[in-house]
């Protein structure tokens, strides 16, 4: 696939756009196919015992992303624990809730987490939540692992080195759908905006990019966590009279749509990751026919492998049939790499798997390439360096822990109110 660097970002091949930032060239490149074991590591290490903590939405304006994320987890350990024998390490995992900002679950969950000595917590998905406990996790000496924040906050965080997502900032998100809102030949642009860092910062990236395109935001009203009533916001924008209109917001975009249906073209209204659902009989048929949204990560057609084998692992646990697949991948990536780096380093203290991170996803730029747990351990317990690639990407991270490659999907809704890769 073409690479292209900022000033041309945000261009639309199949349901992929590959953006640049800064000095990084980010690149749509395959995932590592459909995560299943194809090969087994040879004479075990010492044996491990690596226990992590889930701070993921069960309730709150995400918990809609909460079950592709938990079975993306879940899926990850049984591989890894399959192969336990052979590698010496077994992962336990202790699930938990994040909730929102307004139901604050996080507020006994992270103590609850942290009191089972685990070695990371994976999570949250918000951003705005994540920065809720970023500091209460780190400051213990505990790796927080994201699979979805994409605030531009966390890049310069002071986190002890500890903080790392598999997610890319919304610098890239941002550019690629102001200039997909540009592309499709829309002069004004009006924006609802969630008032927490991932929605006024991926606001901030869509209004820069729009307006380099030529173009111009014409209104952008905030709201905050825990709102019920959108009337104020839905008519700033409508009386300014856009073009198109970008949903920044999470799952307030129920409540929002149906005042849009009938006011304002389905064609022209864009969703982000935040809320891009399988809305289905939600609403009535049609509603958001030719609505389009982005999504950090490889579309979901080009996983397929992997999301089926994602189906047939929830099936035979008796779990609930996924609806949606958002960062399934992602959290499925963080689990791997975690338990790579704990077996690279030969422990399961924090700081040890930390300095290990980077090294196992290919940052230092001296692994191995290997794209699945059991084939990448082979690499590590017979004495080399691995560098996986993962399902939603090559990952490689930086010195901050931010992935230095990575790909933004672009979808677009049929008449059944669900989403496909956009054809472009």
């Amino acid at each position: 696939m073409s690479v292209f660097t900022r000033s041309r970002a945000g261009k639309v091949f199949g349901g992929i756009a590959v953006a640049g930032a800064s000095a990084l060239i980010l690149a749509g490149c395959a995932g590592g196919g459909g995560g299943e074991s194809t090969s087994e590591p040879s004479e075990p290490m010492d044996e491990l015992t690596l226990k992590v903590g889930t701070a993921l939405p069960q309730t709150g304006n995400l918990a809609f992303l909460g079950p592709p994320e938990e079975a993306g987890v879940a899926y990850a350990a049984s591989q890894i624990n399959e192969v336990s024998e052979e590698t010496g390490l077994t992962i336990d995992v202790v699930y938990g809730d994040s909730g929102d900002t307004d139901n604050k679950a996080y507020e006994t969950e992270i103590p609850r987490l942290l009191g089972e000595d685990v070695s990371a917590i994976i999570g949250a998905a918000s951003s705005g939540v994540s920065l809720q406990f970023i500091d209460q996790v780190t400051g213990a000496g505990v790796i927080q692992f994201s699979p979805a924040n994409t605030s531009d906050a966390f890049t310069t965080y002071d986190d002890n080195g500890l903080y790392f997502r598999t997610a890319p900032s919304d610098v890239l998100q941002g550019e690629v759908l102001g200039n997909l809102i540009a592309e499709d030949g829309n002069q004004t642009l009006g924006m609802i905006v969630l008032n927490d860092s991932y929605g006024t910062g991926l606001a901030k990236y869509v209004t820069e990019a729009f307006e380099a395109a030529g173009g111009e935001v014409v209104a952008a009203p905030t709201y905050n966590t825990g709102d019920t009533s959108f009337d104020a916001q839905i008519s700033e924008v409508l009386a300014a009279d856009p073009d198109a209109i970008a949903l920044i917001t999470f799952e307030e975009i129920t409540t929002i749509l149906p005042s849009l249906f009938g006011q304002f073209p389905a064609d022209k209204m864009y969703f982000v990751d935040g809320n891009l659902s399988n809305f289905g009989d939600e609403f009535p048929e049609g509603s958001l026919t030719g609505s389009k949204g982005t999504l950090p990560g490889l579309t979901i057609d080009s996983i397929a492998d992997f999301t089926g084998g994602l189906d047939e692992f929830v099936a035979a646990e008796g779990m609930d049939p996924l609806e949606e697949y958002s960062y399934a991948a992602e959290s499925f990536d963080a689990v791997v790499l975690l338990a790579l780096a704990s077996l690279a380093a030969g422990s399961t203290d924090a700081s040890a798997i930390a300095e290990k991170l980077i090294e196992v996803s290919g940052g230092s730029g001296d692994g191995e390439k290997c794209s699945n747990y059991a084939e990448c351990a082979d690499i590590i317990v017979g004495g080399g360096v691995a560098d996986y690639d993962g399902i939603s990407g090559p990952i490689t991270f930086d010195e901050v822990g931010d992935p230095t490659e990575a790909s933004i999907g672009i979808y677009e809704y049929g008449d059944d109110n669900t989403y496909a890769a956009y054809a472009g």
